[in-house]
């Protein structure tokens, strides 16, 4: 199972946490508003019915969140190819949108006190009422704001901050209506003031944090990210480290710099390596994507270089040896070609690499390849200087053997432990890559057995219609 697989289906199962939560909170918020609604306007205690006014934005703010969680659970589409997440982002924006009209509702009622006069009419009733939503309130605050912590949701978080401001609200009602009930009336305009500019910084808040979503605001601390990738192989430097996104569903873009040669599946290896380093260590994170850019002053690489390009050949190559010469640097390697191939369309193939590497690289000055059937594999050997009466025996050992394959470009060098054996010759164009692998392994395994203290031989088979390399 993928990571965006299993990425989706734990999206599902928060999504409907979330959704549970807020249809049980909306039904106690229901109850609460229409209980202070009831109870105020019958009294005309303007701190009630602004603080009933406050519940039932609560309760509107639920069904917002429902709604705009159901839009933000629809899977990615062509026009949507990111997703729906968003949408949770301008419900909880659209929470604290209410806030700021439900506090223009209570101003708007306390102006209409001012110009028409009159007093409350406090009950025992108007008591009970706060009391009961106060320690109903203070049971949802505190049961929503653990789910949201643990659910990663900012709009559980939004709408747990909503109802705090309420808890604090329906306190502020309470103190209201007892010292209306001593004889000051005028103390119910007050508190309702205060009420307006509790409810007014609680949703500039949500609002401020919901635009920062929206504007790609900065989600996770980069110097967290960092440490994660210091040791995955193929990296030279971690160039930015860029996050955006809700809490639960992060989306990170990472800059690497890594050589210049790195071929397209090693680069594909090291990306995929960065994202599960993510995606183990952050279960937050939705999506990673990796760019790459090269190091320019990076020292040569000459076996990523051969690599890169006998990729874009289709072929294979290994035991890539690079030999100083005085006028530059001679590649040594073994190339793997398609099984089947006639010895013809190899070396046609393998000419062609050569002359890539040539222009590539301008230090080099000399390609020397063995052509061998893709999946085979030569062991390493030793590189040497030039031990001419050694590589005269050599050549007698391959001349004996194969006397009609006119063996020429012979070149011996001397290295720690022994020598390094290089040798070309011609053969019918039309013979297998097969067979004239198998020629050059004879020849091989016969100079090595006669001749001990030459290590390694590589043989550069070429077709008898072409012209010595």
């Amino acid at each position: 199972m993928t990571h965006t697989q299993i990425a989706a289906g734990a999206k599902y199962n928060t999504t409907h946490a979330i959704r549970r939560v807020l249809w049980i909170v909306l039904f106690l918020n229901v109850l609460v508003a229409a209980a202070k609604l009831v109870v105020g306007l019958a009294t005309g205690a303007v701190a009630m019915i602004a603080d009933g006014f406050h519940s039932s934005m609560d309760a509107s703010s639920n069904i917002i969140g429902l709604v705009g969680l159901r839009l933000a659970a629809q899977p990615p589409d062509e026009e949507h190819p990111y997703g729906h997440s968003r949408f949770e982002t301008l419900a909880t924006l659209a929470i604290g949108g209410l806030l700021l009209v439900a506090a223009w509702e209570i101003l708007q009622t306390m102006f209409d006190r001012l110009l028409s006069g009159g007093e409350p009419d406090i009950t025992p009733a108007s008591f009970i009422v706060m009391i009961g939503t106060i320690l109903l309130n203070l049971g949802v605050t505190i049961y929503e704001r653990r789910r949201g912590r643990a659910l990663k949701s900012d709009i559980l978080l939004a709408d747990a901050s909503h109802t705090a401001s309420d808890l604090f609200v329906s306190l502020s009602v309470l103190v209201s209506l007892t010292v209306t009930a001593l004889g000051f009336p005028w103390i119910d305009l007050i508190i309702a003031l205060v009420i307006v500019g509790v409810i007014g910084r609680v949703g500039l808040g949500i609002i401020s944090q919901t635009s920062n979503i929206l504007a790609d605001h900065q989600t996770l601390d980069p110097g967290a990210i960092e440490p994660l990738l210091e040791d995955v192989p193929g990296i030279e430097e971690i160039v930015r480290v860029r996050s955006r996104g809700p809490e639960d569903a992060v989306h990170v873009d990472i800059d690497a710099r890594i050589k210049p040669a790195v071929t397209t599946d090693h680069a594909y290896a090291i990306a995929e390596a960065i994202r599960e380093r993510v995606y183990n260590q952050m279960p937050e994170v939705e999506e990673v994507q990796v760019h790459f850019a090269p190091q320019a002053d990076a020292p040569l690489d000459y076996m990523l270089e051969a690599r890169a390009a006998a990729d874009a050949l289709g072929l294979s190559v290994h035991e890539v040896i690079p030999v100083p010469v005085r006028n530059g640097i001679s590649l040594e390697m073994h190339v793997e070609v398609p099984p089947g191939l006639t010895l013809d369309e190899a070396h046609r193939q393998v000419t062609e690499l050569e002359t890539r590497l040539k222009n590539q690289i301008p230090q080099v000055c000399d390609v020397l390849t063995h052509i061998e059937p893709a999946g085979e594999q030569i062991a390493a050997l030793t590189q040497t200087q030039a031990a001419l009466a050694l590589r005269d025996e050599a050549l007698a050992i391959a001349n004996r053997l194969y006397p009609d394959a006119n063996w020429h470009h012979d070149a011996i060098r001397l290295a720690m432990g022994g020598y390094a054996l290089t040798m070309h010759c011609h053969l019918p164009g039309a013979v297998s890559v097969e067979e004239a692998h198998a020629i050059a392994e004879h020849v091989e395994t016969s100079i090595r057995n006669e001749l001990p203290t030459i290590q390694r031989v590589t043989i550069h088979t070429e077709p008898a219609e072409g012209n010595p390399a």
